[in-house]
């Protein structure tokens, strides 16, 4: 469940796009008569209209995800906060001034972000957020530890370059599409090798949990 609820923008966002796209003229008179007050000129073109509405969706889901936990009095984690401020900022700035540039951005921005949470945590104040988080679960050497802190922030760094080299050099749609599913499926690549390497730094006893810990990691689910 805490599955769905992570990707559920991320999933809107795209069939919002998709939709929108594939019917840009109804969608730009749509967007241009009901939600023109939000943009610069008040007038929405059909080639801007997909990423307009989806973004739109996505800052409405994530305003509307952080309300329900509040409202059951539930913690509202750092990365959920994050994503908001970046959606409604962004996402704020993409719909006013027509470009979709700004909601690119958003993924590399989270993810440096949280690549600069655990550099600063471990180079300052030498804490481990990784061990922090998974510690009670997975059982590894100090080193090891360290290692895997590293491997995360080049991760972040590089999957944060690789969103800005498709978002600059590929076209709205296949830029879409990429952050659906291919740093999905990057994501998942990279947890099962780290998975599979951890499950070699584990006492015999915990190899099974080991692989299964960090899979179950509060890795970023992306959102747009």
């Amino acid at each position: 469940m805490k599955l769905f609820f992570d990707f559920l923008p991320l999933i809107l966002f795209f069939g919002a796009f998709k939709i929108a796209e594939s019917h840009a003229d109804e969608a730009a008179r749509l967007a241009t008569e009901h939600l023109g007050f939000l943009v610069s000129g008040g007038v929405v073109g059909p080639t801007e209209a997909p990423v307009l509405l989806a973004t739109l969706v996505v800052v409405m889901v994530t305003l509307l995800q952080v309300l329900w936990r509040v409202a059951r009095r539930k913690a509202v984690g750092g990365m959920l906060w994050a994503t908001l401020v970046l959606v409604v900022v962004l996402g704020g700035a993409t719909v006013w001034f027509h470009n979709p540039t700004f909601i690119m951005w958003k993924p590399s921005v989270l993810y440096w972000v949280m690549g600069a949470a655990l550099w600063i945590s471990q180079s300052l104040f030498g804490k481990n957020l990784l061990r922090a988080a998974l510690g009670g679960q997975l059982e590894l050497p100090q080193p090891v530890w360290q290692r895997l802190n590293w491997v995360w922030i080049a991760f972040f760094v590089a999957i944060g370059v690789l969103n800005l080299y498709v978002a600059y050099n590929f076209s709205t749609s296949t830029w879409a599409t990429f952050k659906v599913f291919g740093i999905t499926g990057l994501m998942f690549l990279f947890v099962l090798a780290q998975g599979l390497w951890v499950s070699r730094h584990v006492p015999d006893e915990n190899d099974s949990a080991g692989g299964a810990a960090l899979a179950h990691a509060d890795a970023p689910a992306e959102r747009p």
